[in-house]
């Protein structure tokens, strides 16, 4: 199959190093990545050539900082995600909250935007912070508990929620209600677009959102296209 065949998902699932291309052109390869990448493309008003040969281009660099998280243990993977990602975002939120506050009241007052972009990012903080907690309390316990039962031979662990794939897809849902609210803040801020002579307070704000984005996309592709549908087919093999 070409490339252009192939779904975002899967070229960022087999080749780690495309998401940073992918990044780069505003290639959704998380939520909405399971269309191909001819499609993308269009959808995008981009050359298909041009991010091919990125690609390419990014799969000849060497770059021993990628790992290839479909061959490392759930467990593992979810500490990952916790450490890493989680963490990240409890940490950036209320960061971003006051530079909000500061830019909407300095700018708010001839910038209609700011307050719509303060408004997502605080309805934004509240999904997150619920949904970090249900990951971290019920979810990934679990996952790492049927994880350790499969390789000890026993029994399947107790839920409170039959199959896995229900938090699983109640997660989901939660990660597109997140996408969205940040593709939101994208259009908003015009790709995170300053105005001449910004003070550095504003070009903080734009740049966190921009930085905030992009490590949402990777927390989202780690679990929806490597973490999810692995712990779904676990749970199978464990009949």
């Amino acid at each position: 199959m070409t490339a252009t065949m192939q779904t975002v998902r899967d070229i960022a699932l087999e080749q780690p190093s495309s998401i940073r291309v992918f990044e780069q052109f505003g290639i959704d390869y998380c939520c909405g990545g399971r269309r191909p990448l001819a499609e993308a493309c269009v959808a995008g008003s981009l050359e298909v050539d041009k991010v091919i040969a990125a690609l390419d281009a990014a799969a000849k660099t060497p770059n021993p900082d990628v790992e290839n998280w479909r061959e490392k243990s759930l467990e593992s993977l979810s500490s990952h995600i916790v450490a890493t990602h989680h963490t990240y975002v409890k940490r950036e939120l209320p960061r971003l909250a006051l530079l909000a506050e500061k830019v909407v009241n300095r700018h708010g007052s001839t910038m209609a935007e700011l307050p719509v972009i303060a408004a997502t990012l605080a309805q934004l903080d509240e999904e997150l912070t619920q949904h970090l907690v249900k990951e971290e309390d019920v979810l990934f316990p679990y996952v790492a508990s049927l994880e350790q039962s499969l390789s000890l031979g026993t029994g399947k662990p107790h839920s409170c929620f039959g199959t896995v794939a229900n938090p699983i897809a109640m997660m989901t849902r939660e990660h597109d209600v997140a996408g969205t609210l940040m593709a939101e803040i994208h259009r908003l801020s015009g790709n995170f677009t300053t105005p001449e002579n910004a003070c550095p307070t504003f070009h903080a704000f734009y740049d966190g959102l921009r930085e905030f984005e992009e490590d949402l996309h990777q927390h989202i592709h780690l679990e929806n296209n490597i973490l999810f549908p692995r712990a779904i087919e676990l749970e199978a093999s464990a009949g």
